[in-house]
């Protein structure tokens, strides 16, 4: 129903590009411009888009040419039409670029651009025409080489960028700030860093966005940004030496639907400089507060119908401190070549994952990890996907897990599990089936209920050989012991009846220590502690 409702709404509004203008149509060249791509036409175009606006509104036709130019400075109710063989070219000088300036914030270079519009509604830049950055950098700008975006819309609403090419950005090829009801679709976006970048903020989020139809062929991420809220993206294809989506702040109903990711990067990372890196890293990374602390939520993330190569892991979803996660769910995505480390489903806030569900996920990992790798400790990550001791899937603080017909598979045997959890309250295994490589597939710490179907999983009886309890906050530690045969089985430790239970998975004839926390703090005296057969009183001064 939402997605029908989101497609109902941009029909609506762009059933005709422009249909809020007039029909008076401008020529560049009638104002001047020459089109010898070394003439400065920059005047033309500013006044042709002047004398358009005007009337109320309109075209502004850019004829065939290469048009050299420094700022164009869009205005309200005008589509900017470049014709086939029409291309915008920046212009070396950086004193011929302009900048937007986000309320109460300082002017600065980093929000200049080649197409700028500032506080505008209703425009459309469309046609079969190109904006080319011309690789214009600035040695005093970020990462002392940044230079001006390709296209730059701030504090602006009911925006059209369609069917144009956007080649060799300065810095971002479309950057969206505080820009609302946004439709980027038939796109081709080559070379730069980020191909759409859409920034809100906290209390003034960017709403209302499509990306469709759209190739991107990028140096950092393929799509980025924080603070959305009603985004879609669909039907793209994404090709990047960075991320293909890159999410760094609170999203609310995202829906990335229909698309393909692959590796390596045609365009190399300008960042890595002398090492020219190009190969791909996340597929998707949804990563609040990571780069900056960005309080907010992460919430209905619907991913669906995603095919992906060669890149650094399929997923990745981390919490920083101050943000909360609602609902994620993928369905039906198959990634081949996945080279670095597995998909992840993190918190390192207070608060858990709460929902996460995987149905139809077919992923081939390289493998190849050995025991040192298995041994790894697992730290906080910090802004690209890191490699895990675990080779499919790695979960931490989730509150609920749902893996529904998940094949992990791989290339060459791994001493890795494929699945490990720590700090997880319900997982659900309903066909799940991970590749064997003679070890144990299955890793859980703190893993509190489970249940499965149509898994190669056995259960099996352990035996509580040891028992210690104690300490402030209250904890225990209950030692068991497994038969013959690998498989899972459920801990029970109880506190004057009061129990608690841990799922675990165990080799053949293993001994494991697990640890129970959380308990309220008994008061003072004896209190009873059991697991199985075996109890003992412990004294809380």
């Amino acid at each position: 129903m939402r997605i029908g409702s989101i497609a109902l709404l941009w029909a609506a509004f762009t059933l005709l590009p422009g249909a809020w203008a007039s029909s008076a149509t401008f020529s560049v060249r009638e104002y001047g411009a020459i089109g010898d791509g070394t003439t400065l036409d920059t005047a033309a175009f500013n006044s042709a888009i002047t004398a358009c606006a005007a009337v109320g509104g309109g075209q502004v036709l850019v004829p065939p040419g290469h048009y050299q130019t420094g700022t164009i400075l869009l205005k309200s109710n005008i589509t900017l039409l470049l014709e086939a063989g029409a291309e915008i070219v920046g212009t070396p000088d950086l004193n011929q670029y302009e900048s937007f300036t986000p309320d109460g914030a300082a002017p600065s270079h980093w929000q200049r651009a080649l197409v700028l519009g500032v506080g505008v509604e209703n425009v459309t830049i469309t046609g079969r025409g190109t904006i080319n950055g011309n690789k214009v950098f600035d040695p005093h700008g970020e990462e002392n080489m940044r230079g001006p975006h390709g296209v730059l819309f701030g504090n602006s609403h009911n925006i059209v960028v369609r069917d144009i090419s956007i080649r060799d950005a300065g810095n971002y090829a479309v950057m969206l700030e505080f820009t609302s009801d946004v439709e980027v679709r038939g796109i081709k976006v080559t070379g730069g860093w980020d191909g759409v970048h859409s920034r809100g903020w906290k209390g003034r989020p960017n709403r209302n966005l499509t990306i469709t139809d759209s190739d991107f062929y990028t140096g950092d991420d393929s799509i980025a940004g924080w603070f959305w809220e009603n985004t879609v993206i669909s039907r793209c294809i994404l090709n990047s030496s960075c991320n293909g989506i890159r999410v760094i702040g609170p999203v609310t109903r995202l829906i990335v639907h229909d698309c393909l990711f692959f590796g390596p990067g045609r365009f190399e990372h300008r960042t890595s400089r002398e090492r020219h890196r190009t190969n791909m890293l996340a597929g998707i990374i949804l990563q609040p507060g990571a780069w900056d602390p960005t309080q907010g939520r992460l919430d209905d993330v619907q991913i669906s119908d995603i095919t992906m190569h060669d890149i650094a892991t399929p997923f990745a979803v981390t919490l920083a401190p101050g943000n909360t996660a609602g609902r994620i769910e993928l369905n039906r995505m198959t990634a081949t070549g996945v080279y670095r480390s597995a998909a992840s489903l993190e918190s390192w806030a207070e608060q858990p994952v709460e929902k996460v569900i995987l149905h139809d996920l077919n992923f081939e990992f390289q493998g190849g990890g050995n025991a040192e790798r298995a041994g790894l400790p697992v730290e906080k990550p910090n802004v690209d996907a890191r490699e895990l001791p675990v080779w499919g899937l790695y979960a931490r603080n989730v509150k609920s897990l749902e893996l529904q017909n998940v094949r992990l598979n791989l290339i060459e045997p791994d001493a890795r599990p494929a699945l490990m959890a720590d700090n997880v309250e319900h997982i659900e295994l309903d066909t799940f089936k991970p590749a064997r490589s003679g070890v144990l597939p299955l890793s859980f710490k703190d893993v509190r209920e489970l249940s499965w179907r149509d898994t190669d999983l056995k259960l099996v009886a352990d035996k509580c050989v040891e028992l210690q309890a104690g300490g402030g906050p209250f904890q225990a530690t209950a030692t068991i012991a497994n038969g013959p045969e690998d498989g899972l089985t459920s801990v029970q430790v109880s506190v004057d009846g009061q129990s608690q239970t841990r799922w675990v998975a165990m080799r053949s004839n293993e001994r494991k220590a697990v640890g129970f926390t959380g308990w309220n703090q008994p008061g003072p005296g004896l209190h009873t502690v059991g697991c199985g057969d075996l109890q003992k009183q412990v004294h809380v001064p």
